[in-house]
């Protein structure tokens, strides 16, 4: 694994724990020679993120839609500001350039980012690691809801088991590098298909 794709929010949220998992994760990200690549802002988590790997002398790469440069205040004291026109054009930056995902809290572009990622690693045109570092308890509820997916069989558990879910930035790095890309599902897809 050389670099690490990071979906956070544009704001830092309303508790300081959710800043120090950014900063966490991005020095443990440098002291493991992993590079970042993220949604290119300056501001909020994202702005954290990047200046803890920064100021390790780590390699930042964002990439933000011209429209948002302003709005989000793009980033350009990183290694490399990507400017695309589209926020699809975005994500699939984002997803060429990393080999594996992580979500840190965030609001619902976090969310569309992260299950963008899931969708394509389901449908079998992504095969990368994904992962939410979870903060104080951030992400139950969303968990709870893939777990209610699977139980009303409208989401299959081994595409459920796709999303591994840590509290502490060295055990989601851990896992992230022991990733083995796991067999097709036989199925594809598809639940009580007729």
């Amino acid at each position: 694994m050389k670099r690490l794709c990071v979906f956070c929010g544009s704001s830092p949220g309303a508790r300081p724990e959710y800043q120090a998992a950014a900063r966490a994760l991005g020095d443990a990200m440098v002291e493991r020679g992993l590079g970042l690549v993220y949604g290119g802002g300056n501001v909020g988590l994202m702005g954290t993120l990047a200046d803890a790997v920064l100021e390790g002398g780590g390699e930042v790469i964002g990439v933000i839609p011209r429209d948002l440069v302003k709005r989000e205040v793009g980033h350009h004291g990183i290694t490399r500001l990507e400017v695309v026109e589209t926020l699809f054009e975005r994500k699939g930056r984002m997803f060429e350039l990393s080999d594996g995902f992580v979500s840190l809290p965030g609001g619902v572009g976090t969310l569309d980012e992260l299950f963008e990622v899931m969708t394509w690693v389901q449908l079998g045109y992504l095969s990368k690691p994904c992962a939410l570092l979870d903060v104080d308890g951030f992400y139950d509820g969303l968990q709870g809801l893939l777990d209610r997916l699977v139980a009303e069989r409208f989401v299959r558990p081994e595409h459920r088991d796709l999303l591994w879910v840590e509290h502490q930035p060295a055990a989601l790095l851990d896992r992230l590098e022991r990733y083995e890309t796991p067999p097709p599902t036989d199925g594809g897809k598809w639940i009580d298909r007729s």
